[in-house]
């Protein structure tokens, strides 16, 4: 049998850890070929493939980004898309294809398998907003960054007495913003699903100055003011129709100072949070998801993703995992309230 993997969408710390358990074990336990496909959905699309074999996989488990490329390419946006890919599929030997990626990723898997393709996939997105999974490989890593650099600004925010106001990735979903700013101790966190008052983020940086303390706020960069608050502006559509956001941060540290007289500045941690080598936890967690996932291709248990459920590795439908997006409830943001002013 032989087995196609690719990774598509935003590259994050662990794809390469997934690689290696599904070649890894597919050779060892199953006697299975691999070839990987260049740069996500584009590989299948142009037929473009490596060989993955036990030498490719070798000494990639702590590497950070995807030895096999990612592009954010919507194959069913191209003409003749599906055909495309099935007849390359099939010139190349290739039975079935585990695909490694967030919703659109694996929404462009879901719609393979409806028109017959024996598809796999892997959670993997640093925003932690797949459906049916706990956490996605990735989340961790992308928190520990940003929750370090939070460390490191709180310290030159108190020596200028300055507020800091740190911009950290999040479309739809608060998850990074809201672990990270709880593990740093922010003074405000701003999140996508809970539309902000300026007023009320200026109270409480101005509660923070009186105790003689520089504010922090982390913020989403899908965060959005309540209307009327703030202008803001729209970015460029990627393949999937998704806005090229980024500037909250700039724009509130802008009315931070102009309502408090407070000097204040802003940070966009941006890529940084995909990049350098995945956690303990995330090499861990991609590695067991790579090793179910080849054993749902070994099954032939096809159209399901592999989820971590509780500390037990299932296999849901890819459906479940991508027709909503799972965002903060107002109960955990409502524990991180608790912290604000």
């Amino acid at each position: 049998m032989r087995v196609g993997v690719l990774t598509g969408g935003g590259d994050c710390p662990g794809l390469n850890a997934v690689i290696r358990a599904v070649v890894r074990k597919g050779i060892k336990h199953y006697g299975y070929e691999f070839v990987g496909f260049r740069d996500g959905w584009r590989g299948p699309l142009e037929g473009d493939v490596m060989t993955l074999d036990r030498a490719a996989v070798r000494g990639i488990l702590p590497r950070g980004g995807t030895i096999l490329g990612s592009s954010r390419t919507n194959l069913m946006k191209v003409e003749n898309g599906v055909d495309r890919v099935k007849d390359n599929l099939a010139g190349l030997g290739v039975d079935a294809l585990i695909a490694i990626g967030g919703e659109d990723t694996l929404g462009v898997a879901r719609q393979l398998h409806d028109h017959d393709v024996n598809v796999v996939g892997v959670p993997k997105t640093i925003d932690n907003d797949l459906n049916a999974t706990d956490y996605t490989f990735g989340f961790d890593t992308a928190v520990n960054i940003a929750m370090e650099a939070i460390d490191r600004l709180h310290t030159t925010a108190e020596s200028h007495h300055r507020a800091l106001v740190v911009e950290v990735m999040g479309r739809h979903a608060g998850w990074i913003a809201l672990h990270s700013g709880m593990a740093a101790g922010a003074n405000v966190i701003l999140i996508p699903e809970r539309p902000f008052a300026i007023d009320d983020v200026i109270a409480y940086v101005e509660s923070r100055f009186k105790t003689d303390y520089a504010p922090i706020v982390v913020v989403a960069e899908g965060a959005h003011p309540q209307d009327g608050d703030m202008e803001l502006s729209a970015g460029e559509l990627d393949a999937f129709g998704h806005v090229r956001l980024g500037g909250i941060g700039q724009r509130l540290a802008a009315e931070i100072e102009k309502r408090t007289g407070k000097e204040s500045r802003s940070v966009v941690l941006g890529h940084v949070q995909r990049g350098g080598t995945p956690s303990a936890f995330d090499r861990v967690l991609a590695t067991r998801l790579g090793v179910h996932a080849i054993d749902a291709v070994h099954d032939k248990d096809y159209g399901k993703m592999v989820a971590l459920q509780g500390t037990d590795i299932v296999r849901v439908g890819l459906a479940a995992a991508t027709e909503e997006l799972k965002t903060v409830p107002v109960e955990r943001y409502m524990e991180a309230e608790v912290f604000f002013g």
